[in-house]
C-alpha cells in the first residue's frame, strides 16, 4: 500500500477544481521554487503535513460519494506537485467507485513516467504553465520549462479528453506583466 504526504483535504468545492462538487486533495512537495508560491507550506520539510495511505484517503473522502455522483464531481489532485506521487494516485484511483471524476492540477514539470502512470485515470488537467518564455519561466520558478512543453505535447496526444486540458497562465508581477 502506497503512502503520500498531504497538506490538506478541502471538501465541497464547486466549479473551482473541476466539474461538479470536488474535493481537493493537496500533496506536500514540489520541484519548483516559485517566487510567489501560492502554497509555500508544500515546500518546507517541517511543514504541516500528514502521511496517509490510499485506504486512509479513501476512508476520508468516500463520504462525498453522493455529491460526486449527483454533480459529476470527484477528486482534484493538487498541492504542491501531485504528479510526484503518481504511484499513490494510480493506486488510489483504482480503489475508487465508478462515476468519480479525477482532475489533476499540475505544473507538468516532472519526468514523463509520472504523467504516463496516471493519464489513463485522469478526466481533466489544469496546468499552471507560469509562462512559455523559457527565461521568464526559469527566473520565476528556478527551473527550465523544456519538460513542461514536452509533457504538454505528449499529453495532447494521450489524454482521455483532449478538450479538458486547461492551461492557466497567472499574471506574475515583474515577471510576465511587461
Amino acid at each position: 500500500m502506497k503512502t503520500a504526504p498531504f497538506i490538506c483535504i478541502d471538501r465541497h468545492r464547486l466549479t473551482i477544481d473541476g466539474e461538479g462538487v470536488t474535493t481537493l486533495v493537496a500533496f506536500h512537495g514540489c520541484p519548483l521554487r516559485c517566487k510567489y508560491c501560492l502554497n509555500p507550506q508544500c515546500l518546507d520539510a517541517d511543514g504541516v503535513w500528514q502521511e496517509v495511505d490510499t485506504e486512509q484517503l479513501m476512508a476520508n473522502v468516500e463520504m462525498d460519494n453522493l455529491y460526486f455522483l449527483a454533480t459529476g464531481g470527484g477528486i482534484c489532485f493538487g498541492g504542491g506537485e501531485p504528479l510526484l506521487w503518481s504511484s499513490f494516485i494510480k493506486e488510489f484511483c483504482e480503489l475508487c467507485p465508478e462515476g468519480w471524476h479525477f482532475t489533476m492540477e499540475t505544473s507538468l514539470n516532472v519526468p514523463r513516467h509520472h504523467l504516463e502512470k496516471v493519464t489513463p485515470y485522469i478526466d481533466s488537467f489544469i496546468i499552471d504553465i507560469k509562462d512559455m518564455n523559457p527565461a521568464i519561466y526559469q527566473g520565476y520558478t528556478g527551473k527550465p520549462n523544456r519538460q513542461v512543453i514536452d509533457n504538454l505535447v505528449w499529453l495532447n496526444t494521450h489524454a482521455k479528453h483532449k478538450d479538458k486540458i486547461i492551461l492557466r497562465l497567472p499574471i506574475i508581477p515583474k515577471f510576465n506583466t511587461e
